[in-house]
């Protein structure tokens, strides 16, 4: 069951590493972008063409848009809207730019005890999944992921507790591997198709 987010760009307004005689731009962003490899085919010829290296820093996006606020990085790319237009509003970022689409599918056992293979809206799969009180791994680690879990939640009326819910506060792959174990439900970002950017302002 497919949902779909879209990722933005945010830029510092004033990138004080550039001025160096070896120039940095620092950028924090998302596990999932990091881990899909594009950024090993993007940065080499921006690097050229800019003739500036850049330093990545995988986290999630909470933490990502935090190192922002921090005036720890130059650019953030991550993909949570509602927190991406906080930090422009509150005047951390400048020029917050969609630069691609993040899918986000609920995953579970390949018998799929909940029937969320029969659920019309991603909500109706959360409460099929509560109500049988099935193992729901939760990344709970304020990452893009993290959050669209929450408004889903929110959505279907429901605040998990109990305990077949799981909040772990590990990476996506971490997630992954906890619900495989437990034979039981989490929500994962398709991460090829996924990334948002947002610059810092100094």
């Amino acid at each position: 069951m497919p949902m779909s987010s879209k990722l933005a760009l945010l830029t510092v307004a004033l990138i004080g590493s550039l001025g160096s005689a070896a120039p940095r731009l620092r950028l924090s962003t998302t596990t999932s972008t990091e881990n899909s490899g594009l950024l090993g085919l993007l940065l080499p010829p921006f690097e050229k063409k800019c003739g500036c290296q850049v330093d990545v820093i995988a986290v999630g996006t909470g933490k990502a848009l935090k190192l922002g606020e921090a005036g720890d990085v130059d650019v953030v790319l991550v993909h949570a809207r509602a927190l991406e237009d906080r930090f422009v509003a509150d005047g951390f970022g400048v020029n917050r730019r969609d630069v691609m689409y993040n899918d986000f599918v609920i995953i579970g056992p390949e018998r799929d005890p909940a029937g969320i293979r029969h659920a019309r809206t991603a909500a109706d799969a959360f409460q099929r999944i509560a109500l049988a009180q099935l193992p729901f791994i939760s990344r709970g680690d304020e990452s893009g992921t993290h959050e669209k879990e929450l408004e889903i939640w929110r959505t279907a009326g429901i605040t998990p507790q109990g305990r077949w819910y799981r909040s772990v506060g590990q990476g996506m792959g971490e997630a992954i591997i906890m619900a495989t174990e437990m034979r039981g439900y989490t929500m994962s970002d398709r991460e090829l198709t996924s990334s948002s950017n947002t610059a810092r302002r100094s």
